[in-house]
């Protein structure tokens, strides 16, 4: 292998690496992140927002605040050195009064002279106190003798002990000077702004994301075959647009229907009218075997018409309703037993659902009618739950093969030995039944039955 090949195998396996790696972190992302518009638009707000608070307090913390107290506990920590050794080179009792008064009005400074005791021990200092650590080693660099300090003991007051020849020597500060006291106002005003700022933009935000949830409602109902009531366009420019294009879409596929029923209406009107004509006719000629073949192909050609027309004209404008589902399964159940079949039904989850009450018996019933004529034994099974209205036929009659399962949907297809042919039948039952349950915004499957036939499922979405 040459050593430019050597190159490029390298260079592919760093790209696989980094490849897969991007992936890795493109599915952890995706499995972190929120899934709905608004927190994800929610956390592009608040991230940058908590980023730059955290870099500007670190900024502050560490530029401002550390740099400021170090510097006033520097000064202190003079002004008591100052006055530590002011009181080493004059140690008279005389000059102390004086001492006194000069540290207290040109340093703010407080001392007192205690017994020559041994120092207190020193005590846990507090955990990330800034003060103590910086007021401690300024002191230290300052003072000589041995001290002692205490910056928790007095919210206001810093105390410090400096053991002498003679005597210890006391000295009180005020916290204030050793210290930014107003950093904590500062921080609480940026967290504070913040918060409101942030109350703003979820409202203002939350604003703009419901005329999005509002058009998703509207077309998930008009996908299900409901009513799309009190829906107009709201919000920013492109979300009306969006809702303008799915109201004109709403209205033309309203009105491609209205034209259909209306022309089927008056097809229906004239094939009827020749159908009677024809019936008149056969009335008046003598009877024979060629004219019961007549009446017999009229019969069969106005059945075929009718089944036509309730194909294409659809649920014929019919309104949802609340509908006991477990009732309108037991009814198909009693019907099919009446048909001479051995039928069981059962339904599981709350039964009141929001359908087309007439459409979905229609559907069901098509599927359960099937059933009857190829078999001896059926199950109805209704299941309810949050998202999805389940109802499935199971018998054990011939079946379908697989590779004509979405073949027996398309109508007028009639099989040898498909389930949907009979004497006097169209071909539409199936296509019927997928056409309604589409409607709903749900489907028809067809698959094998544990009971050795087949099994026919609708998939509603509620």
């Amino acid at each position: 292998m040459t050593f430019m090949e050597a190159s490029r195998a390298g260079l592919r396996s760093v790209g696989d690496f980094l490849a897969e790696a991007n992936a890795r972190i493109g599915a952890w992302f995706n499995r972190v992140t929120p899934k709905g518009l608004f927190p994800r638009s929610l956390l592009i707000i608040v991230v940058p927002m908590v980023i730059l608070q955290s870099v500007v307090a670190f900024v502050f913390m560490e530029r401002h605040y550390n740099t400021v107290t170090r510097r006033l506990s520097a000064a202190v920590s003079q002004d008591i050195a100052a006055v530590v050794d002011l009181y080493a080179a004059f140690p008279q009792e005389k000059d102390f009064a004086t001492l006194r008064r000069i540290a207290w009005q040109s340093l703010e400074l407080s001392i007192d002279l205690l017994p020559p005791d041994p120092l207190p021990a020193q005590g846990p200092r507090p955990f990330f106190s800034i003060l103590d650590s910086a007021l401690s080693r300024e002191i230290g660099r300052k003072l000589k003798q041995p001290y002692w300090i205490d910056t928790v003991g007095r919210s206001n007051l810093i105390e410090v002990r400096v053991k002498m020849p003679d005597t210890v020597l006391r000295i009180f500060a005020r916290r204030s000077a050793a210290y930014a006291s107003n950093s904590h106002i500062f921080l609480l005003w940026m967290v504070g702004t913040s918060l409101v700022l942030l109350a703003v933009a979820i409202l203002f935000l939350r604003n703009q994301i419901r005329p999005i949830e509002n058009l998703a409602d509207a077309a998930e109902a008009f996908g299900k075959g409901r009513d799309v009531e009190n829906f107009r366009p709201r919000g920013a420019r492109e979300v009306r647009r969006a809702a303008v294009a799915f109201l004109e879409m709403k209205r033309r596929i309203e009105r491609q229907i209205e034209q259909r029923t209306a022309m089927l209406a008056g097809v229906s009107h004239d094939m009827r009218t020749i159908l009677t004509r024809f019936k008149l006719e056969l009335a008046f000629l003598p009877e024979g075997p060629e004219v019961d073949a007549l009446r017999k192909d009229v019969d069969e050609l106005q059945g075929m018409l009718e089944a036509y027309l309730a194909f294409a004209r659809g649920d014929g404008g019919e309104q949802t309703a609340l509908t006991d589902m477990a009732q309108l399964i037991e009814d198909l159940c009693v019907g099919a037993q009446r048909s001479g079949a051995e039928a069981s039904a059962s339904f599981m989850g709350p039964p009141l659902v929001q359908v087309k009450a007439d459409s979905l018996k229609r559907c069901i019933g098509n599927l359960v009618g099937n059933a009857v004529r190829y078999a001896r034994r059926l199950e109805i099974t209704g299941t309810r739950d949050a998202r999805w209205l389940v109802v499935t036929v199971d018998d054990n009659g011939p079946g379908i093969p697989e590779d004509k399962r979405e073949d027996v949907f398309r109508p007028f297809l009639r099989l040898d030995d498909a389930r949907n042919q009979d004497a006097g039948g169209s071909g539409l039952g199936l296509s019927i039944a997928r056409d309604i349950a589409r409607a709903h915004g749900g489907d028809v499957i067809l698959a094998d039955s544990p009971l050795g036939g087949l099994r026919a499922t609708i998939r509603l979405p509620v």
